[in-house]
């Protein structure tokens, strides 16, 4: 039988506070019955142990923000890069930690990506926040995405940006891998590789 009550009651149920329990409406989380005054109540019928326990796995979990630059030159970047993520998260009102790294989009052996994987696999993360799709890895991203997919994480990308053509795409990849294999054949602050790099992109 159905049993309404109000947000507050059904909150200390739950075991959480009454602005999580909002929260979890707006998301589609726990979504939450409404008078006719817009006032909203919950079914206590429906509040189940099992209910309570996954709710309360969801609500532990971290909201993550993941910032990278390629290199050494760029941590200018990569501080502006963490501002902007800082910024948007507390804007939504988010409790979160920012993983960051310095190394190329096609280094799977970074400190930073490997804690955020580790994380996403033992079920830690709930949420997911880039400024960019491809600053997880340059080749690789959608099995990352795949990933949080199938463990829940809700992946939010600040920049979608407009979508670029195949030949711009194209040649952003081959300056990522004349970057990476000029600097480990010649030294990333060599005068040559600096002067590769140059040609290549005069080039395309």
């Amino acid at each position: 039988m159905s049993r309404y009550v109000s947000i507050g009651v059904a909150a200390k149920t739950l075991g959480v506070s009454i602005q999580t329990l909002r929260r979890w409406d707006e998301e589609g989380t726990l979504v939450a019955d409404r008078t006719p005054k817009n006032h909203r109540r919950y079914d206590l019928s429906k509040i189940t142990p099992e209910l309570i326990h996954d709710l309360s796995i969801q609500n532990s979990r971290k909201t993550i923000a993941y910032a990278r630059v390629s290199s050494h030159d760029q941590k200018a970047d990569l501080e502006r890069e963490k501002q902007v993520l800082e910024m948007y998260c507390a804007k939504q009102g988010w409790t979160f930690e920012i993983i960051s790294d310095l190394g190329s989009g096609m280094n799977y052996h970074k400190k930073g990506l490997k804690a955020l994987l580790d994380g996403i696999i033992n079920n830690e993360i709930g949420r997911l926040v880039l400024t960019h799709k491809d600053r997880l890895l340059r080749f690789g991203a959608e099995l990352v995405f795949a990933l949080c997919e199938a463990r829940n994480v809700e992946i939010v990308i600040i920049n979608q940006g407009e979508n670029l053509s195949f030949e711009d795409e194209l040649a952003q990849d081959v300056l990522e891998i004349i970057t990476v294999f000029s600097a480990r054949l010649y030294g990333s602050r060599s005068k040559k590789n600096q002067k590769l790099i140059q040609a290549v992109k005069e080039a395309l």
